[in-house]
């Protein structure tokens, strides 16, 4: 059970009394009349032959309470969209499956680049960018949730959790992070929120001293939830990151366009498992090693962006601060695995702070040498002012997909 504690400056919904799911959906069946709600799904094809997937839909199917659900399908052919069709057909919502590697939106996306305003790397940001176009484009939803397809543990609860404070007419939230324990199978898992992001930023706070932006991304239980809820309103400014800074660019982006009190956190589950990525000790280009990079280049040019001046000696001391936190962690976490009854290897994570700490003097060095690196998607507002037509072209090049292949 969560506790009731109000930490740092985001409003915590906690759940305190196991509220029967049924209860929460009618409340949203009411909701869905006033404000109606949406579901975006990033999926690559692969996900459709997982156990996972499945059983989100299988889930999804008794839902009473969406308007509208976006698949966004990646790294799929014809016959694979095809397929796709067929595996969400029994969804009783209104839904669509954006074909992201099909002709008519390869064609859109050439027009964009030769503009400079398409996506410049493939993967969950170009995803997540079309699927929010889309939806901005059929207008079909007002509040719209966003999780992962790979999700084990999944059940209809942590969706009804999860977009119950965007939805609630009564509540002034425009964005809401999902939070829950990274618990599965006797382990202790979530190793890069653990053991890099709240170390680093307790690390930068050392080092750059009191920072509304460090105090503001500390307050997040789960930076790196893949789970979150806006209103439609948010998707116009937002500047979705391309690389595995997503979560904590979207993060950033809400504190810079909207102010504390319309953001919350929300707890969705008593366990989480989803698929784990490879730590990737030798390879910097793969897994938690290069997420680990792009987190902290993230988090770097946030701050840089506020005016702060990094240097390498900075970056050492960085390096030495985040260091010595993180093995704190270590222990701490030891010790809550042990009073709980679960396991942690502590050989393994002290080898993946090592990695880290690495990792971060990297990212400060690759960040040193290219400061004008862009890695973020432009906002659909500025794409709408270089192509005025863009949303309806994206709607019609979705719609044309789903109507040619679903017959």
């Amino acid at each position: 059970m969560a506790d009731f504690y109000q930490n740092g400056i985001i409003t915590n919904l906690h759940n305190l009394t196991n509220r029967h799911l049924a209860d929460l959906e009618n409340d949203l069946v009411k909701f869905n009349k006033q404000r109606p709600l949406g579901l975006l799904l990033p999926s690559l094809f692969s996900e459709l032959e997982g156990d996972a997937l499945p059983n989100i839909v299988k889930h999804l199917k008794t839902v009473p309470y969406l308007s509208e659900i976006v698949i966004g399908l990646d790294r799929a052919d014809k016959d694979q969209y095809i397929h796709a069709l067929k595996f969400f057909s029994d969804l009783p919502q209104r839904h669509r499956v954006i074909w992201n590697d099909g002709p008519r939106l390869q064609a859109l996306n050439a027009e964009l680049a030769e503009l400079g305003l398409a996506p410049k790397e493939l993967g969950k940001g170009c995803n997540v960018w079309y699927c929010m176009g889309y939806t901005l484009a059929s207008g079909k939803a007002e509040s719209i949730a966003l999780h992962d397809c790979d999700i084990v543990t999944y059940n209809s609860e942590l969706l009804a959790r999860l977009i119950y404070p965007v939805a609630n007419p009564m509540f002034n939230y425009e964005f809401c992070k999902g939070y829950y324990a990274r618990v599965a199978n006797g382990k202790l898992n979530g190793r890069v929120n653990r053991l890099l992001v709240t170390p680093l930023i307790r690390a930068l706070q050392m080092v750059v001293g009191k920072n509304d932006y460090l105090e503001y991304m500390d307050s997040f239980r789960y930076c790196l939830a893949g789970e979150f809820s806006f209103r439609r309103d948010v998707l116009n400014d937002i500047r979705i990151p391309s690389d595995w800074g997503l979560e904590i660019g979207v993060l950033s982006e809400m504190h810079r366009n909207y102010s504390n009190n319309h953001l919350c956190q929300v707890d969705i589950a008593d366990a989480y498992d989803h698929k784990h990525q490879d730590l990737s000790l030798d390879d910097q280009q793969a897994g938690l090693s290069k997420m680990s990079i792009d987190i902290a280049k993230a988090l770097f040019r946030k701050l840089a962006a506020q005016g702060e001046v990094f240097t390498p000696e900075m970056f050492r001391s960085i390096k030495a601060s985040y260091y010595r936190t993180a093995l704190d962690f270590v222990e701490a976490y030891r010790n809550d695995a042990i009073m709980n009854g679960l396991t942690v290897d502590v050989h393994q994570e002290e080898e993946t702070v090592e990695m880290f700490t690495k990792n971060i003097m990297d990212a400060g060095q690759i960040f040193l040498e290219n400061p004008m690196e862009v890695p973020f998607i432009p906002s659909w507002n500025r794409v709408q002012s270089a192509m005025p037509d863009v949303l309806d072209r994206l709607y019609q090049a979705v719609e044309e997909d789903n109507k040619e292949f679903s017959s």
